[in-house]
């Protein structure tokens, strides 16, 4: 069971997150009845942690089908680090055929046709041996909870097939839908795995949306992600929120999160600092690319030379990416 403790009281009891409910069973039923529907299966994975995100089950849930490993949400990670996990995929036995893409930016999007072509190169030439070119190619898309599935489905298809919000389970049963470019994609809902291997991996589901914010507090969950965001981007993080990174080498996950609510002048009555504001502010702030595109995770090659996450520039990211959160909703990073 994994198990998180907030730093601020080292008396508060540690909270247990309930993380995978009775639906993730069922889709994990669904994918093995239907597995023999489909030619290929698109696995989601998120661009910022690939390896936190990426069900370590999928070869034996896929059952031996061809997989293209596709890093979503590519415009909010650091594309430096993204290009070292698609070469890292690209060298193992079950990562052969990988690509990033955005589906709000449209970044990428151009190449799933012809990887999935190559993927199934032998079949379509059977296929057009017995004069059955053409033939539709049917996809089975699975993932992690608010992980991009029903934003694909969407860019994919040209319209709004699927319904989209930037919080994990909004997809809740499978549906078939047929693209634009003989592809017909069997989108099905998010699923977690039984258990997680690492305290880390749960924190990194946590951070980016995939596991809901109320199951943890959110004061201990931004406190991680300052955390994360010194470790891996400090430079971006202190300059967004005006630290100074020599005085805060040692301080711990609530330290930072106050550190911010000071610098932002978050106060509540008495005096006393607003955290659960800057709380917020933080994780908004990450999930939508305000800081920066940073990625928490490395592949191993990269873990002994890591590097620090690039900025963007505000006016360019307002012109890559559109306002998720009021003016269009149905276009967010599920």
């Amino acid at each position: 069971m994994l198990r998180f403790r907030s730093e601020k009281e080292n008396s508060m009891p540690s909270q247990t997150i309930q993380w995978f409910p009775g639906h993730m069973a069922k889709t994990r039923r669904l994918m093995k009845e239907n597995l023999a529907l489909v030619d290929i299966v698109f696995e989601l994975v998120d661009a910022r942690i690939p390896q936190s995100s990426r069900n370590p089950e999928i070869a034996q849930l896929t059952e031996g089908k061809p997989v293209l490993t596709i890093l979503t949400k590519s415009s909010l990670a650091d594309p430096a680090v993204t290009k070292a996990w698609m070469q890292h995929y690209s060298n193992q036995k079950d990562g052969k055929y990988v690509i990033a893409i955005d589906c709000v930016t449209g970044e990428g999007m151009n190449q799933i046709e012809p990887m999935v072509k190559k993927a199934l190169a032998e079949k379509l030439q059977r296929y057009a041996d017995k004069g059955m070119a053409g033939r539709r190619i049917k996809a089975m898309i699975v993932g992690i909870p608010n992980v991009g599935k029903s934003s694909l489905v969407n860019r994919l298809s040209g319209g709004k097939k699927a319904r989209v919000e930037d919080r994990p389970g909004v997809t809740t049963n499978k549906q078939w839908v047929a693209m634009k470019n003989g592809i017909d994609l069997l989108d099905m809902p998010g699923v977690l795995w039984p258990k997680f291997d690492d305290q880390r991996t749960g924190e990194n589901l946590a951070v980016t949306g995939a596991i809901r914010d109320g199951i943890l507090d959110i004061e201990t969950l931004a406190g991680i992600l300052c955390s994360r965001l010194y470790e891996n981007a400090t430079d971006l993080f202190c300059t967004r929120y005006k630290l100074d990174k020599n005085k805060l080498t040692d301080a711990k996950p609530h330290e930072l999160l106050e550190a911010v609510a000071r610098k932002r002048g978050f106060l509540i009555s008495g005096g006393e600092l607003d955290t659960e504001r800057a709380a917020i502010i933080v994780l908004d702030e990450f999930r939508g690319a305000k800081i920066g595109r940073i990625s928490l995770e490395k592949p191993p090659a990269a873990e002994k030379k890591p590097a620090e996450a690039k900025a963007i520039p505000a006016e360019e990211k307002t012109a890559e990416r559109p306002t998720e959160a009021a003016d269009a909703p149905e276009e967010s990073h599920d």
